[in-house]
C-alpha cells in the first residue's frame, strides 16, 4: 500500500470517515492505483475544490469570525449577497403587484398636478369676476332697491390679489416621497 487508508487519512486530516468518503466520491482526493489516498496531493486538491465555509465546519472550527486569516470575509460576502438577492426579489414582487412606483415618475406626476392646479387658480378670477360682479350687484339691488353697478375689472383685481396670496402660501408646501 503506497498511501493511507480512509481511516488513517481521517485521523491525519481531522475529518470524519464519512467526510473522507464523500470527498473521494466527489473527486476531491488523489487516490493511488491500489485505492489508498495520497495525503499531500489530496490536501492540496481539497483546499482548491472545497468551499471555505465547508472546510471550517468539517474541521469543527468556531463561528468563523475570529480574524482575517479565516473565512469570515467569505461568509460576510456570501451573507451580503444573499440579503441583496432577497431584497431584489422583494422589490420585483412589489413592482409586479403595483405597490412600488418609480420615484422620478411620481415626482414628475406630482409636479405636473400642482402646476395644473396653480394654472387653474391663476385664471379663475378672470373667468368669474364678471359673474360675481353681476351676482353681487343683483343682491345689493334686491336689498336696497336701488340699481348698483359693480365694476368687473375692480373685482377681478381684488380676486387676483387674494388668489395669488393663497398660491404663495401653498408654494411653501413641499411633498416628501421618502
Amino acid at each position: 500500500m503506497e498511501g493511507m487508508s480512509e481511516r488513517e487519512y481521517s485521523v491525519y486530516s481531522g475529518l470524519s470517515r464519512g467526510a473522507i468518503q464523500k470527498a473521494r466520491k466527489a473527486g476531491r482526493l488523489v487516490v493511488y492505483g491500489d485505492g489508498s489516498i495520497n495525503a499531500a496531493a489530496s490536501d492540496v486538491r481539497r483546499a482548491e475544490m472545497t468551499d471555505p465555509d465547508q472546510q471550517r465546519r468539517s474541521t469543527g472550527g468556531d463561528s468563523g469570525f475570529s480574524g482575517p486569516a479565516d473565512s469570515s470575509s467569505y461568509l460576510k460576502a456570501r451573507t451580503a449577497l444573499t440579503v441583496y438577492q432577497a431584497q431584489e426579489r422583494q422589490l420585483a414582487i412589489q413592482k409586479k403587484k403595483g405597490t412600488l412606483v418609480d420615484r422620478a415618475r411620481a415626482e414628475t406626476l406630482v409636479f405636473r398636478l400642482a402646476r395644473q392646479e396653480r394654472d387653474v387658480w391663476v385664471t379663475w378670477p378672470s373667468r368669474v369676476a364678471a359673474l360675481m360682479a353681476a351676482d353681487v350687484a343683483a343682491e345689493v339691488e334686491k336689498q336696497s332697491g336701488e340699481p348698483v353697478i359693480i365694476e368687473a375689472a375692480i373685482l377681478q383685481r381684488v380676486l387676483e390679489t387674494h388668489v395669488r396670496a393663497q398660491l404663495d402660501a401653498l408654494a411653501d408646501l413641499r411633498v416628501s416621497l421618502g
